[in-house]
């Protein structure tokens, strides 16, 4: 859920997933967007299918969950919804600040729940959510997404503390860099240009998916810190106390 253009981590991600063997469906508010994705995955002779929804509207998170159920089974739900803006603080608005609360942490409480309770009949599912550095600590001028965010962080500590040991894995997932997708390179085209080439996390690169089926529910931490690799560290997000752990590069 969350996948605009072909070249940002959504659509990356519904790549890899169809690569794996599952059948993907690529959820965005964009239709044009998620049925070219679409297209590229079944081109490449995966199984994708299309869907518009709203993830911040109830109804809209009930209903695609309720498709996906009418075809099979939910095993894996990825949220890569969220937003982003550089703002200085004092010029925050009301509307601004709701919207990202909206995206970033409403619609990922509405998607855990609905998939938990889709999967706990089974005893089984994986539940990613991404995010950004800025998720846990603030950084002007994206002082905007910090607050929305970490309500977040707490979703996932509590889905994976109350439904882990019913078989239901969820993992955290703050990717700690500058995605060289359309995303940053259309919003923040003088930030990406300073990052430079060697400074940009490549979509594709991302290994999310041993996250997925990882065996506890952790944050999980990427971040480009030598050219041609991702440094990959975790924390439990099952206790209060969050030991760091260097999984290697």
């Amino acid at each position: 859920m969350g996948v605009g253009s072909s070249a940002g981590l959504g659509a990356a991600l519904a790549r890899r997933f169809a690569k794996e063997g599952l059948r993907v469906i690529v959820v965005g508010r964009t239709e044009a967007r998620i049925t070219t994705v679409a297209s590229e995955i079944r081109n490449a002779g995966g199984s994708a299918e299309a869907v518009v929804a709203d993830v911040t509207r109830e109804t809209d998170v009930v209903s695609l969950l309720n498709e996906v159920g009418q075809h099979g089974t939910l095993d894996l739900v990825a949220y890569n919804v969220g937003n982003n803006a550089m703002i200085p603080t004092l010029e925050i608005s009301e509307a601004q600040f709701e919207t990202m609360w909206r995206q970033n942490a409403l619609g990922g409480f509405l998607v855990g729940r609905e998939a938990v309770r889709r999967m706990l009949p089974k005893g089984s599912g994986t539940i990613l959510y991404t995010r950004a550095t800025a998720s846990l600590r603030a950084r002007p001028p994206f002082v905007a997404l910090p607050p929305p965010r970490p309500p977040c962080v707490p979703s996932p500590r509590g889905l994976a503390r109350e439904f882990g040991p019913q078989g239901i894995h969820v993992a955290h997932v703050v990717v700690d860099g500058v995605i060289g997708g359309d995303y940053a390179r259309s919003r923040f085209p003088d930030f990406v240009a300073a990052k430079g080439k060697d400074g940009l996390l490549a979509p594709d690169d991302i290994p999310l998916v041993h996250v997925a089926t990882g065996p506890s529910s952790l944050v999980h931490f990427f971040n480009r810190t030598i050219v041609g690799g991702a440094f990959h560290g975790a924390m439990d997000t099952r206790s209060d106390f969050l030991p760091f752990t260097a999984l290697g590069g």
